[in-house]
């Protein structure tokens, strides 16, 4: 018996009304996404009449079907891969990047963070309700899932922190409600210098000291406020403000929004997390009713087939949580009543699973070789030490190290050899980091180029092949630009949604 135990009746109130407060918050902030704020609102306006398309939904909808396809021991390689699958024509700021650097053989977490603006916005925290709802009352559990996400496009940056911070606090949420317990629970997930902790804590600050909520946004403002609007933290600050400082749920979620900027994913988010808070009962009819229960997918979300209600989510969402608890859990389970046990908090605020995902080095491309160690596998890890680039004359010093399935604080012995392009020079080095290290030189080199690892495992060697640029291929980008986009359907350049016309817009 675990020591945790959730209602499953209550589970799935639960979930559904994450959903569905999802939705209402992301309808009622996106005609408002990006503009400065302050605003006004009070309810929607306009009215809808079916929930918006929403990537902070979509998204969340294709790692369930990864989920269910690939289990739940999910590897940083299987994101990527659904990723390509379902998503390649976003071209939004991490979305685009991200599929950059897939397109260029540099997979998680150096995909996550390598010529990449925007590793500090809201792509990844915007995500998080799948993990808290696949892991309910365990934090630790959904903060690990989330780093795994965030590395595929916001890797080391405070996406990062943000999707861990969020996914902890709302899979507490099921099992506790006091909200400053909560958000200093998600708080104990990430590290205390992020921006993300810092904007967090002035809110709350803010809130505890009677500052007015107007004053308490001018000051997230001008401590984390950014000229891009989609920045993490003070979309992070504006989230907890409206939390804190609304008493209904339509209060919330308009406090939220009407501090501007990024305001459907704050809207979302907090939707979201009041959802899991009171379930169904604590979502109002007159909210609940212009939105529907219909699904609307985004246009970029391709071959997928995604539940078409609300109601249907919620039944894949549980199906795949019940296996979940049972299969990873060592905290929570569900059976017909909750029953939570004296130190709850104690259990609820363990943050050793998020701390071992953050041992994980950004700078670094993750292979998993699975069908040995229970089936969790082993990761094998390329240190690149940096930029993933190797440049003409100029020894490089890269590592590899070898982890066990999902315990990244278990470094492994094994006895590694690599191997690089004909003409470059490769040389052991002396270990270090837990990792068998080896100098790099050559005179020439490729626009990309294949290292292979030779690995050896208890099931066998295996070889692992990592891309490693060359100068001409690793020319960056200007801060705050996008990669090219169709003009026609505005999805990426060449995966668009009309890529005839894509194509002709881009000979013009």
């Amino acid at each position: 018996m675990k020591p945790i135990r959730l209602s499953a009746a209550t589970y799935r109130d639960k979930v559904y009304a994450c959903w569905l407060g999802k939705n209402i918050g992301g309808t009622l902030g996106a005609p408002y996404e990006g503009q400065l704020g302050p605003h006004a609102l009070t309810f929607y306006d306009p009215v809808p009449t079916q929930a918006a398309a929403n990537d902070d939904l979509d998204l969340q909808l294709v790692w369930l079907k990864m989920l269910q396809e690939r289990g739940l021991h999910p590897t940083v390689g299987d994101f990527a891969d659904y990723w390509g699958k379902h998503l390649r024509p976003y071209p939004w700021n991490e979305y685009g990047f991200c599929q950059r650097n897939l397109e260029r053989g540099l997979r998680p977490p150096i995909s996550g963070c390598f010529e990449n603006f925007y590793v500090d916005e809201m792509g990844s925290p915007i995500r998080s309700e799948v993990w808290a709802c696949v892991a309910p009352g365990d934090p630790g559990l959904a903060a690990s899932l989330a780093w795994r996400d965030s590395a595929l496009d916001h890797a080391g940056g405070e996406g990062t922190y943000g999707e861990m911070f969020w996914a902890a606090l709302q899979s507490a949420a099921f099992v506790f409600s006091d909200p400053l317990v909560l958000l200093h629970l998600g708080l104990a997930m990430i590290p205390i210098h992020s921006l993300i902790s810092r904007a967090v804590r002035e809110a709350i600050w803010c809130w505890e000291n009677q500052v007015p909520w107007a004053e308490a946004r001018e000051k997230i403002m001008h401590s984390f406020g950014s000229a891009h609007p989609c920045s993490a933290p003070q979309n992070h600050g504006f989230t907890v403000l409206g939390w804190l400082y609304g008493s209904t749920f339509g209060e919330r979620l308009c406090a939220a929004v009407n501090c501007g900027q990024d305001t459907d994913c704050s809207g979302a988010t907090l939707g979201a997390t009041l959802g899991l808070l009171g379930g169904t009962a604590g979502i109002p009819e007159e909210w609940r009713a212009p939105v529907g229960e219909a699904i609307v997918l985004h246009q970029f979300t391709q071959d997928l087939d995604a539940p078409a209600t609300v109601g249907e989510l919620t039944d894949q969402t549980v199906e795949v949580g019940e296996r979940m608890l049972a299969e990873r859990s060592a905290l929570a389970e569900l059976g017909e009543e909750t029953a939570l046990p004296a130190d709850l908090l104690s259990l609820l605020f363990d943050n050793r699973l998020a701390q071992e995902a953050l041992l994980r080095d950004p700078q670094s491309t993750i292979e998993t070789v699975k069908g040995c160690e229970a089936d969790h596998g082993y990761e094998v890890a390329l240190h690149y030490g940096g930029e993933p680039v190797l440049r003409p004359g100029i020894a490089k010093h890269v590592g590899v190290s070898v982890r066990a399935g999902d315990r990244p604080d278990r470094l492994l012995e094994a006895e590694v050899a690599l191997a690089a392009p004909e003409g470059w020079e490769v040389q052991p080095a002396e270990s270090a980091f837990g990792q068998q290290r080896f100098r790099l030189l050559a005179h020439r080199v490729a626009s990309r180029n294949a290292v292979i690892a030779t690995v050896a495992l208890p099931a066998g060697p295996r070889e692992l092949t990592f891309t490693m640029l060359g100068p001409d291929e690793a020319r960056g980008c200007a801060a705050g630009s996008n990669v090219d986009y169709c003009p026609q359907c505005q999805g990426r350049a060449g995966a668009c949604t009309c890529l005839y016309q894509c194509e002709e817009g881009q000979d013009e």
